[in-house]
């Protein structure tokens, strides 16, 4: 069964996490159930950017991202190259390591 290293966030996951993951799961979904409450506005339709995550490791394992998601993803605070909504990601069967940003585009907007 494949983890998923949460690297430290200051709000969401202070210390990190490892967690195992279910192949054929989204990581949004993933993380949600370990307790870690990644925003997702738009209730993981496709229609925001809230649960955008980086893939420091395992990009190549998550199933391809499609058009509207690439779409949506120019949108992102902080997005790169290996970055994905992870309500659209589906857990392969290599392990991954996730960063979640500092921001989303919510707090960004609310912010300034």
């Amino acid at each position: 069964m494949p983890q998923i290293v949460v690297l430290p966030h200051a709000t969401l996951c202070p210390e990190g996490a490892v967690i195992e993951a279910q192949k054929g799961k989204t990581v949004c979904d993933t993380l949600l159930e370990h307790d870690i409450e990644i925003e997702h506005a738009c209730e993981k339709s496709c229609a925001c950017t809230t649960c955008h995550v980086v893939v420091r490791e395992g990009f190549e394992s998550l199933n391809e991202a499609e058009e509207k998601e690439e779409d949506l993803l120019d949108m992102a605070w902080g997005l790169e190259a290996q970055s994905r909504l992870s309500c659209q990601a589906v857990v392969g069967d290599e392990d991954l390591v996730i960063e979640i940003p500092k921001y989303t585009i919510n707090q960004v907007s609310e912010n300034h």
